[in-house]
């Protein structure tokens, strides 16, 4: 519901009949003064708050490993044939 120009009059007379002539100025001034730190201190907390994450060097990938080359396994024997193994 926003204020429309005949209350903001209404506001600002009452005003003037309260606090008189000499000190509205000094309390427009601290009322904007005011303002201007919540402003300030709002963006800041949300300054704070925001998650950015910094992006990371890429690290090198390492590189895959070839597994150790397996010794040749002999063809299947008849039973009762000697088998000779390769040694490693």
């Amino acid at each position: 519901m926003p204020i429309g120009p005949v209350e903001l009059i209404i506001v600002l007379v009452i005003a003037l009949i309260v606090l008189g002539p000499g000190k509205l100025p000094d309390v427009g001034a601290a009322l904007g003064k005011g303002i201007r730190e919540f402003r300030r201190a709002s963006s800041d907390l949300q300054d704070a708050a925001r998650i950015d994450p910094a992006p990371a060097a890429p690290a090198a990938a390492p590189q895959p490993v070839a597994p150790p080359a397996a010794a040749p396994v002999p063809p299947p024997t008849a039973a009762g044939e000697a088998t000779t193994q390769p040694k490693p």
